[in-house]
Parts: C-alpha cells; sequence; structure tokens
C-alpha cells in the first residue's frame, strides 16, 4: 500500500539585515551624537569669538593640552576615570526615561565621602582594606544624593532634570563648606584641601602607563552596566519603563 507524506512547512529561518541597512541603523544611531558634538563647537567658537579671542587658535590649545602628547594623553585618561562613572550616573537613569544632569553633585560628595573615609582609615587599616571601603562610601553618598532626585520626582512630582542641576550647586556648596573648615588640611593654604592620603594609599599605575587603576575599574563598570542594560530582565524593565512608562505600568 502506497503513503503519501504530507510535506510540513519548516519554520521560517531569520534573515539577516542586508549590509546598507545595517549602516543606515549605525547611521540613525550616531546622527543625534554628532549633531549635538558640532552644535556644541559652533556655539563655543562663536562664545569665544564674542569674547574677542580666535576660535581656532583656542581649539588648537584645547586639542595640544589634552591629546598633543603621551603626558597629554595619560593626563587626560586619568581625568576620565571618574567621569566615565559620572557619565553611568547620567546614561543608566535615562534608560529608564529619567533625564538626571546634575550627577557633578553626587561626584563630588561621594569623592568627598571617600576621602573622609580614607584619611581617618589610613592610620588603622592596609591599603587593600581601605580601598574597597573608600569606593562603598564614594558609591552610598552619591547614590543618596541622586536618591533624593528620585525621590522629590516620585513623592511631589519634581522635575528630575531641575532638581538634579539645582542640586549640584548645593552638592558644590557642601563640599567647599567641609573642605574649607573640618577637612581641610591645615599645610592646604593657597588651595584648600583634605589631608593627603599616605603614598603606600594612592591607586597602583597600569602597566606601562602613568594612569591608576581606576581608569580600568571605570571600563570594566561601563562594560557591566551595559551587558546589564542588554541582556537582563532587568534591562529591558528599563528600556521600557523609559520607552512608553504606560506600557511598563
Amino acid at each position: 500500500m502506497n503513503t503519501l507524506a504530507v510535506p510540513v512547512a519548516s519554520a521560517p529561518q531569520p534573515v539577516s539585515p542586508p549590509l546598507t541597512q545595517r549602516f543606515a541603523a549605525l547611521a540613525d544611531a550616531l546622527l543625534p551624537a554628532a549633531a549635538a558634538l558640532v552644535i556644541t563647537v559652533l556655539l563655543f567658537s562663536a562664545a569665544v569669538a564674542l569674547a574677542g579671542f580666535d576660535p581656532l587658535e583656542v581649539w588648537s590649545l584645547i586639542v595640544m593640552g589634552g591629546f598633543g602628547d603621551a603626558f597629554a594623553w595619560q593626563n587626560t585618561l586619568q581625568r576620565a576615570a571618574p567621569l566615565i562613572l559620572t557619565g553611568l550616573a547620567v546614561a543608566l537613569p535615562a534608560q529608564a526615561g529619567r533625564v538626571i544632569i546634575g550627577a557633578e553633585g553626587a561626584l563630588v560628595l561621594g569623592g568627598l565621602a571617600a576621602a573622609a573615609l580614607g584619611t581617618v582609615l589610613a592610620a588603622q587599616a592596609p591599603p587593600l582594606v581601605v580601598w574597597p571601603l573608600m569606593a562603598l562610601a564614594g558609591m552610598l553618598m552619591g547614590g543618596l544624593w541622586i536618591g533624593i532626585v528620585g525621590w522629590l520626582r516620585e513623592k511631589r512630582e519634581v522635575n528630575e532634570t531641575i532638581a538634579s542641576l539645582l542640586m549640584s550647586f548645593i552638592a558644590i556648596a557642601l563640599f567647599n563648606q567641609a573642605v574649607e573648615t573640618v577637612l581641610r588640611d591645615p599645610a592646604s593654604l593657597n588651595k584648600p584641601s583634605t589631608k593627603p592620603l599616605p603614598d603606600a594609599f594612592l591607586l597602583p599605575a597600569m602597566p606601562g602607563l602613568d594612569v591608576h587603576w581606576g581608569l580600568g575599574v571605570g571600563i570594566v563598570v561601563a562594560i557591566i552596566a551595559w551587558a546589564v542594560v542588554k541582556l537582563t530582565p532587568l534591562g529591558l524593565s528599563l528600556r521600557v519603563a523609559g520607552g512608553n512608562p504606560r506600557t511598563a505600568l
């Protein structure tokens, strides 16, 4: 007896977009950042010209100071280390639709908390114990400061952009007050500062560079944050909340 086999339709295979579409998507993603950069350059150049200076000369000095030689590059990377973490304090809330531009306040108060704790513990514990505690103090203080902005938004419906910006001025005032009074190093005459940590408590430099390992920590944390946002349910929840709050609810 002959039997007939009924063909079973196979599931359609996903088709990857052509290369032109990938480049178009990449261009669409980079276009807002490029436009913002161009507008910033033009506005700054106009302000410099109105002040009576040559914009091209000013830009050349900025470029040479930041990238002119090996020392300039390393100095730029050294200063970029805390700014990577500060940038994450803006980028992560933005995924949830919250525009927080006052991360400066979290930066200065977090640094103040870390410096104050480090000064106290330097005489009582080794660096491997003090470093994590200083980092924890900075994170808690910075998180608390940004958390106040979130609380104001949630409980009082205060716009988080304006609140975070105004609270930065409060944070800087508190920072200056502490550094110029109770935490001031008596040896710092012209430029008030906290007492310096002993040399043994300074972060070691990365191999082949004069840049401390804070830069490496910032890069690692940024990669982890990217993975959380793109690859985890928490990241999906953040992106849905930022894309459409009603759908998120």
